[in-house]
């Protein structure tokens, strides 16, 4: 019998705190038997919950594409140009390094085909992005360019952060806010 409470949320939820704690491979190492120790059920009774171990792991890159959005979004809120670019870059990178395997299920996500929830997250991603751009006066038949561009820079920075591909004593906060100068300065040339 499954614990009284749990919930499909509830379940997800308690998905995306294990992995929190496990970190960077947390997300891709999350197996239903450790699911179900932290929630004190019977792997079974997950079951009534989540379809597979596929199905939650969808689920939880959904929702944690929502929950960087909304950090990003709030990162944003009343800033402008760069200003908004940075907030947006460091919104990104700070969720990263705060929440790796949470990062790690978001960046799943894309891989989720035809999922509606999916689809519904990241089309909020784009406008927020899009949003932060907006700034820049990019000409609409480049703003597809320029998101890419801005979510590719700062995903490939976290990625090497992450994984300890950055050998160099030079400071990362420096080479990061030197990347950010590089990319507005783009965005600047592109309008």
């Amino acid at each position: 019998m499954a614990r009284a409470g749990l919930t499909r949320e509830s379940v997800i939820g308690t998905a995306l705190e294990l992995v929190d704690v496990a970190g960077p491979d947390g997300f891709a190492t999350l197996t239903l038997s450790a699911l179900a120790q932290r929630t004190g059920v019977a792997v079974p009774s997950l079951y009534k919950h989540v379809a597979s171990l596929a199905d939650l792991r969808q689920a939880m890159g959904v929702e944690a594409v929502r929950d960087l959005t909304r950090t990003c979004a709030q990162a944003a809120i009343g800033r402008s140009g760069d200003d908004a670019v940075s907030a947006l870059a460091h919104a990104i990178r700070d969720f990263a390094k705060a929440h790796p395997a949470r990062y790690a299920a978001a960046q799943s996500a894309a891989g989720f085909g035809d999922n509606p929830d999916h689809a519904e997250a990241a089309a909020e991603t784009v406008r927020v992005i899009a949003s932060v751009l907006r700034g820049y006066a990019i000409p609409p038949d480049r703003m597809v360019d320029a998101i890419r561009a801005i979510r590719s820079a700062v995903h490939g920075f976290v990625m090497l952060e992450l994984g300890g591909g950055f050998g160099m004593p030079d400071d990362l906060d420096d080479s990061f806010d030197s990347l950010l100068g590089m990319l507005t300065s783009g965005l600047k040339r592109a309008a």
